[in-house]
């Protein structure tokens, strides 16, 4: 640490050769509760719920019923304290301000008891000008308001009509009016998720002083000219010059293994001042895309850029770049009505396989660099090439998405509204589009995002009306959608980014919403756009439940995690199905109902007098049923790209809800709290592999596709086996000719009626056989091996009962822990 404060004081103290400071305020904090009976240390990043754990004054959140015993907190109205030395002059400077990258959510900041400013938006950066405030000796103070109280509050001002919905249901046992605030939606209870609605500084605070000038930010986006088939980098720098005078100087931008260097002459004049360069990449050298996961390797290169100023000022910035192109197609198809919609990376249509992505944890401090990884390689490992972030959660922090870039993951990035309607008044539609404008700029030179999608299912909840709104008020709330999403948010993102797609909703039917005045009659049309679809009272093996959309970007069901993940949070008496903990763990209404229900029409249910085994079984069935399910439902997307039938098809996305876990709960991801694999994570690396035989029966008749998302096209042969549940040796075999699977196709590659199959194969019966299927070139195995039940695996003959051991191991930093236990 000292020797920390003495290189601090060295740069800031070096005369006229130091231009800029930053001193952060990072660390070590105080928390006091309204009435003072609290006080306590606290850490910054973090919040007030994790001080009070820390210091021992509660238990675990998640520890069976506490989200409903620390309500109290997030009712609370908190204060953080810090005093401070300053570790330079101050008055050396010509401009000192208060950063704060992120606080959560509403406060009033005062410096040596004077009030610098307020706050009201979780998404938000904010800069505070407090030269004329700072001392040698400092005490600052964040005085928050509870963020329930205080959207209690803006809906109680808010006289002129309902902002519905008011609150979430019963069964999620949440907190009311998220949609008044600008905060983590979820945070208020989901139903997957708790309520705890936090408060405290999130993200980073430090103090910057500066003369002459200082650069606020600096961002840029790669563009590639069709016309001249060249690329450009649009770079766009903000300045606060602070000088009396202009100020002048040379830009140099700097990407050595492109062989580009250019240099430009500037003069800032005084006042904030933004500077737009073009950059012209050397189009001698051949500059290599970056290509989402399967499809080639994520090649970016570094660049620097060097503010040579006057008065001996030297800006530098690094920074990685990528250069790939995206396009959304919504073009006519033959032989269907409505228009296509997918996705075009450098050129090559590309099928999105993958999840969404929620908030990794109720406090944030917790998502450490390690979690980021573990949870996004995963998704990596199992075949994924993208994930949806949902609006529901927040704008995921720097790591996240530079990990995104690394792996190759595209990202579908929401704004953060979801499920709800929103208010429009003037406070509210500013704080909206400073929100977006920031998160555009600190975003959009990450490759991996490849869409912006302005809100999860609020044109559904207008247009299905959800909330019983009277067809009299309908034009007034859809003015208000507009409002928001057209004229507000879609505005601030198409003057920030050129570079890619926008869409006011998921799901949504795209340029035909657009047709209809941005908000279509029916939004779940498969013609058009994006579907949700969930259905858990009809039979997930019966694939022509499921819509032939044109892409799907939400469906799943529900499973329990793991045993060994439940037991960290719950006691012996919480270890039944039927429990009180198990009821109050579960926040989608009927969920654990529904999952039984699902599982009894092809299992049988646990029958185990033990109530222990019995809960363990349970949980491990949830888990079996979850992963048939999403599995036969993303083949089917998947094997639907390349046709259309009775004008439905061309479906080239499957993205399952969801990816992860925000808490120890029932929900319908496929990785539990923490990372841990689940059943469905383990289909997911066979069902979404490059290249799969998808098998399905329709009228009696057994059909296999073959699909691809490779670039080139693959001969290959088909290998058909039939086995009895009583032997791993199959009682036939059929290996069919050679065919062609062509590049980012699905065909039908095989059909038989069953029957015919049974009789060739020892006369096997439905309950006594099962079919197992895969591709070969050149007597070598391609890709994963599948499998079709021929009956529902309760009706099987002759199955015998399972002798495995399992040895748990760490194998590249995976936890590859048995899901079962």
């Amino acid at each position: 640490m000292c020797l920390l404060l003495f290189l601090l004081l060295a740069l800031c103290q070096a005369g006229h050769i130091a231009r800029a400071c930053s001193y952060s305020l990072r660390g070590s904090w105080q928390i006091r509760n309204a009435n003072g009976s609290l006080e306590l240390p606290g850490t910054v990043p973090g919040c007030v719920h994790s001080a009070l754990f820390q210091q021992g004054l509660i238990q675990d959140p998640y520890y069976r019923f506490n989200d409903l015993h620390y309500r109290w907190i997030s009712l609370d109205n908190w204060t953080y304290s810090k005093e401070f030395k300053m570790p330079f002059n101050h008055s050396k400077w010509q401009k000192v301000n208060l950063i704060f990258e992120g606080i959560d959510t509403v406060t009033k900041i005062l410096l040596n008891n004077v009030t610098v400013g307020k706050t009201d938006n979780m998404f938000s950066r904010y800069s505070f000008d407090i030269t004329t405030m700072v001392r040698d000796v400092n005490f600052i103070e964040l005085r928050f308001q509870s963020a329930v109280l205080y959207a209690a509050q803006q809906s109680e001002a808010h006289t002129g009509y309902q902002v519905p919905p008011n609150c979430p249901p019963l069964v999620q046992k949440g907190e009311c009016h998220v949609n008044f605030i600008r905060k983590e939606q979820c945070s208020f209870s989901w139903d997957w998720g708790p309520s705890f609605p936090t408060q405290g500084i999130w993200k980073d605070v430090r103090i910057e002083a500066y003369n002459i000038c200082h650069l606020n930010y600096f961002t840029f986006s790669p563009i590639y000219d069709n016309s001249t088939q060249e690329w450009n980098i649009e770079i766009e720098s903000s300045f606060d010059v602070v000088s009396s005078k202009p100020v002048g100087g040379q830009v140099v931008v700097a990407i050595p293994k492109l062989q580009t260097q250019q240099t430009y002459s500037i003069e800032l004049q005084p006042g904030e001042r933004i500077v737009e360069l073009l950059v012209k990449i050397n189009k001698n050298i051949s500059v290599e895309n970056w290509w989402p996961h399967g499809h080639g390797n994520q090649a970016g290169y570094n660049m620097t850029i060097l503010f040579k100023l006057d008065g001996d000022l030297n800006i530098e910035k690094s920074a990685k770049v990528y250069f790939r192109t995206v396009e959304l197609i919504e073009e006519p198809i033959e032989g269907s009505s409505g228009l296509s919609f997918y996705f075009k990376i450098n050129g090559f249509p590309i099928f999105l396989k993958g999840s969404n992505w929620i908030p990794a944890d109720s406090f944030q401090d917790r998502v450490t660099s390690d979690l980021l990884r573990l949870l996004l390689q995963s998704a990596v490992d199992a075949n994924m090439n993208a994930l949806r972030v949902w609006g529901g959660g927040i704008y995921e922090q720097d790591e996240f998405y530079e990990l995104c870039d690394q792996l190759g993951i595209m990202i579908w990035q929401d704004f953060m509204f979801a499920c709800a309607l929103y208010p429009t008044d003037r406070s509210f539609m500013d704080s909206v589009s400073a929100e977006v404008a920031y998160q555009i700029r600190r975003l959009k030179s990450h490759p991996s995002i490849i869409i912006w999608s302005g809100n999860n299912e609020n044109e559904a909840a207008l247009m299905m009306n959800w909330y019983d709104i009277p067809p009299s008020d309908y034009p007034m709330y859809i003015n208000d959608y507009v409002m928001l999403y057209v004229k507000n948010i879609r505005e601030v993102v198409l003057a920030g980014d050129s570079t890619r797609p926008f869409i006011t909703s998921s799901p949504t039917n795209g340029v035909e919403s657009i047709a209809e005045g941005w908000v279509s009659h029916n939004p779940y049309d498969t013609h058009f756009g994006d579907v949700h679809y969930y259905s858990y009272s009809s039979d997930c093996w019966n694939w022509k439940l499921f819509p032939k959309a044109r892409f799907v970007s939400e469906y799943g069901y529900q499973s329990w995690p793991s045993f060994n993940t439940l037991e960290k949070v719950s006691s012996k008496a919480d270890w039944s199905f039927r429990s009180k903990f198990s009821l109050h763990r579960q926040h989608h209404a009927r969920g654990n109902t529904e999952m039984l229900y699902q599982a009894d029409l092809h299992f049988k249910l646990p029958q185990s007098t033990d109530p222990l085994r019995a809960f363990r079984d349970t949980i491990y069935l949830t888990q079996v049923t979850q992963a048939q399910c999403v599995k036969i439902e993303t083949e089917f997307y998947r094997r639907s790209r390349s046709e259309i039938v009775n004008g439905e098809g061309h479906t080239m996305g499957a993205l399952y809800w969801q990816l992860n876990d925000v808490w120890q709960a029932p929900s319908w991801s496929s990785l539990e709290y923490g990372g841990k694999w689940k059943m469905l994570h383990y289909f997911a690396q066979h069902f979404f592999a490059a290249l799969l035989p998808v098998g399905f029966e329709d009228h009696d008749v057994f059909y296999v596709y073959g699909v691809s998302d490779l670039h080139s096209e693959c001969r290959v042969t088909l290998t058909v086996r039939v086995h009895t549940w009583s032997s791993l040796e199959p009682l036939c075999s059929h290996v069919t000719g050679h065919f062609v699977i062509n590049s980012g196709e699905a065909i039908l590659i095989y059909k038989e009626p069953v029957p015919s199959l049974l009789r060739r194969c020892w006369n096997c019966t439905r309950q006594s056989c099962v079919v197992s299927f895969y591709l070969s070139a050149d007597s070598k195995p391609l890709g994963p091996t599948n499998y079709h039940f021929l009956s529902s695996p309760k009706e099987a003959v002759g199955l015998q009962k399972a002798h495995i051991t399992c040895n748990p191991s760490k194998e590249d930093g995976r936890n590859t822990e048995s899901p079962y236990q």
